[in-house]
């Protein structure tokens, strides 16, 4: 009976939620973790019998081992769900989640890189010849023009690409479709990469393949990012997230609505897309300290 609860569950993340397959295998072990914890002679147990003390033990040991607060309150998040989906569904009347809070996680602000050294990666940086070097050098203009995903990115199709209308159709989070506006360079840059793309007879609908025609990967796409960020700048961080939070920083701090860089990003609540604000208020901070009389 409790496989089937689970199986339920993770039916209605798929098809009901939309939840990406990725998230979904995020859930399963999460739960399976859990189950594992309060339940390791995997004997028969009743959903009803969880209670929020073992719960709680769970999260002391996941402490003990020093997991991080961030990924415990992930893990925590799963069981919310699971427990909140059950109570919908009049499974249990109880959720045991309802006593629980996770650990304080320390705020964790996002990494981007500076303007001047994004300039550098599209003037100084030399790229490979060819078409591997011509798609790599488009993949790094359209993260950070349009601040997609890295999984937006590689699922990309050629018929997404709106040269008429210089717009890219992106699915985002929960198959949730939303347009990009893109400039006249990176238009241009696309408009070249197809070209050649169709004179090397690369037949693949997908709009960034290898030079074999296979469908760029996301390691591949976050090897490449590294590679060429490590190039121009010295942050710990070097993916294509990072050029995610570059394209929402740099947008806020040159003074564009804030709902506006929500929409672009596809984010849900505009609580996800403040957290980039705080690099518009240093740089106030710093402008002020510059050119008041009385700043310092």
């Amino acid at each position: 009976m409790f496989d089937k609860q689970l199986h339920l569950f993770f039916d209605y993340l798929t098809y009901e939620k939309k939840y990406s397959t990725h998230t979904v295998t995020s859930y399963k072990n999460d739960i399976a973790q859990f189950i594992g914890f309060i339940n390791p002679q995997n004997e028969d147990i009743s959903s009803e019998e969880i209670n929020y003390q073992q719960i709680r033990a769970w999260v002391s040991e996941l402490i003990k081992h020093k997991i991080a607060a961030r990924s415990i309150n992930r893990k925590l998040s799963a069981l919310k769900s699971f427990f909140k989906f059950l109570q919908r569904q009049q499974i249990i009347e109880v959720n045991p989640m309802s006593k629980i809070s996770g650990p304080k996680t320390p705020k964790r602000l996002p990494s981007f890189v500076d303007e001047h050294q994004m300039e550098d990666l599209f003037t100084e940086v030399k790229f490979e010849e060819g078409f591997a070097g011509q798609r790599d050098k488009l993949i790094l203009d359209l993260l950070y023009q349009t601040g997609i995903r890295r999984s937006e990115l590689t699922h990309l199709k050629e018929l997404d690409v709106d040269l008429f209308n210089s717009t890219i159709k992106v699915l985002g989070k929960r198959n949730k479709e939303r347009m990009i506006p893109i400039s006249l360079a990176l238009k241009r840059n696309l408009e070249t990469y197809l070209q050649v793309k169709k004179e090397l007879n690369l037949s693949n609908p997908m709009l960034l393949v290898s030079e074999k025609d296979i469908t760029l990967s996301e390691q591949a796409a976050y090897k490449l990012v590294k590679k060429y960020l490590s190039q121009i700048t010295t942050i710990q961080k070097k993916s294509p997230h990072v050029l995610r939070h570059t394209f929402a920083t740099h947008l806020l701090n040159n003074g564009a609505d804030i709902n506006a860089v929500k929409d672009l990003l596809g984010h849900a609540n505009l609580s996800a897309t403040q957290v980039y604000t705080h690099n518009t208020i240093d740089k106030l901070k710093k402008s002020y300290k510059q050119a008041h009389p009385r700043g310092d």
